[in-house]
């Protein structure tokens, strides 16, 4: 047995309208919906972002088991080769810092920068996982 794919990854953040408005406005997400103070929910291509207030997510009423992070996480999210010059461009026109652009030598390229709570996030483009995946498929 083992899973198909990753279906939702969630972020923690201190400020949700800050981070709604980030995810929405900077980075093109699908708002879906939102509990005030709480979370709210984004679609990324077929996958789900979730953003919660860490605060609340360990609260004993919850429908779900205790969960929650304090501090900056990491997520990276996939583009074309060539949409990433663009993107780089996108995210300083709106005035978020790039922390660091790598070009991989074994192909591809990330542009690394952090949202409204501090949660270190990437645009990369998928080959800078194709030569590990393609040596896993092989089994070496």
């Amino acid at each position: 047995m083992k899973p198909n794919a990753i279906l939702e990854t969630c972020l923690y953040v201190d400020d949700l309208e800050a981070a709604e408005t980030f995810y929405r406005d900077v980075l093109g997400l699908e708002f879906l919906c939102r509990q005030e103070g709480r979370h709210a929910f984004f679609r990324c291509g077929q996958h789900m972002l979730l953003l919660f207030n860490p605060e609340t997510t360990d609260h004993p009423d919850s429908v779900t088991p205790p969960h929650g992070a304090h501090g900056a996480s990491h997520l990276a999210f996939a583009v074309s080769d060539d949409q990433i010059d663009a993107w780089q461009s996108h995210l300083e026109a709106h005035g978020v810092s790039v922390e660091k652009v790598i070009r991989w030598p074994q192909g591809g390229m990330s542009v690394y920068f952090r949202d409204p709570a501090g949660n270190s996030l990437e645009v990369a483009t998928p080959r800078i996982w194709a030569q590990v995946l393609q040596q896993s498929s092989r089994g070496t």
